[in-house]
């Protein structure tokens, strides 16, 4: 087989593996969050900003993964 016939697998690789991580990142982080939330409530405001932050570099990092992916599936670099 040749790259270009492997390409579809690899898009589907990136993109795929990329989105399971961030949900289950950002599942974690949020029951992580809302165990804190339980246990120190007033603590709530601050983590919550730290919360955003990070759930913005999880979604960061799927959202580089995809769009390398697309930009491999649309202009085929190793064709």
């Amino acid at each position: 087989m040749t790259s270009a016939e492997l390409l579809p697998l690899g898009v589907c690789h990136m993109i795929g593996l990329g989105a399971i991580g961030s949900c289950v990142g950002i599942g974690h982080l949020a029951g992580r969050y809302i165990e804190s939330a339980a246990r120190q409530p007033a603590l709530m405001e601050p983590l919550l900003t730290k919360v955003f932050l990070m759930v913005g570099v999880l979604d960061g990092a799927f959202l580089i993964a995809s769009g390398i992916g697309l930009w491999f599936a649309t202009a085929n670099p190793f064709h």
